[in-house]
């Protein structure tokens, strides 16, 4: 039986280092002096290896993967949120779940959640406790107008659950709470921001394109390009020069306007 410690799981990656990801990851995942991702570090594990070792050692206690969820290396706390995620995934109380919810806004809040993988691996799930509680799009508003990039990102990822619901066998798929945090961050200025949202928008669209055509129908002109694209992906490339032609027309008024005398 393997020995279930922090030193162990950490051994147990060093295993799958791969020299070659060492040196892309900090690229990939913009870690250089003034990215998103500044001073992260990296021991160039796969995710699958990764997930792999997540269930060696899913008998961690909370203590050690907060320990790994504290850690510098980007591998360790990816380590910590899919044992994390698995253990909420099987917890069969409502009051587990709370405490392991608590847990993940914890770490949420310290900053320990800081890629868009780290988030985006974790928040879709965790989003799943937030359905159908009173004060859940509460939460997830404060999130989205948070000066913090992740605390933004995670709340739009929290809504992929709500756009889920019937696959998740926890009632039915509701496109309202991915909606109307795209809204609020229509405006945002970071582009991982842009890309998530148009992402939770096309998943939007792949279940019922009608609710995606009247966001558009309302936004489009006003949605970072980005978004956009990301939004309309799926559509078929006329519907797609559509769309793309009322941003492109806003951006066209809005420079004629800036190039008119006073």
């Amino acid at each position: 039986m393997i020995e279930q410690t922090v030193a162990g799981a950490q051994a147990a990656l060093v295993a799958f280092v791969n020299p070659e990801k060492a040196a892309h990851y900090p690229k990939f995942f913009k870690a250089g002096p003034g990215e998103y991702a500044e001073g992260d570090q990296f021991l160039g594990v796969s995710v699958p290896h990764v997930r792999e070792v997540a269930k060696q050692f899913a008998g961690l206690t909370e203590a050690e993967i907060y320990e790994l969820l504290q850690s510098p290396i980007h591998e360790h706390r990816s380590l910590g949120l899919f044992i994390l995620v698995e253990r909420f995934k099987k917890a069969k109380t409502a009051a587990s779940q709370q405490e392991l919810f608590d847990f993940f806004m914890r770490v949420v809040y310290e900053g320990h959640i800081n890629n868009w993988d780290l988030v985006d691996n974790s928040a879709p799930h965790f989003g799943m406790f937030l359905i159908g509680k009173p004060d859940g799009m509460h939460l997830i508003e404060s999130l989205a107008r948070s000066e913090k990039l992740w605390q933004r990102r995670v709340a739009i990822m929290f809504t992929f659950a709500s756009i889920r619901s019937s696959k998740l066998g926890i009632g039915s798929d509701d496109f309202a709470p991915t909606l109307h945090i795209a809204e609020l961050l229509l405006h945002d200025k970071h582009d991982l921001i842009h890309k998530a949202t148009g992402w939770m928008l096309r998943e939007v669209g792949n279940r019922d394109v009608a609710e995606l055509r009247n966001f558009l129908s309302r936004f489009a002109a006003e949605m970072p390009r980005t978004m956009l694209r990301y939004a309309i992906e799926k559509l078929d490339s006329e519907e797609r020069k559509y769309w793309m032609g009322k941003a492109t027309e806003t951006a066209a008024l809005e420079h004629a306007a800036e190039s008119a005398p006073n």
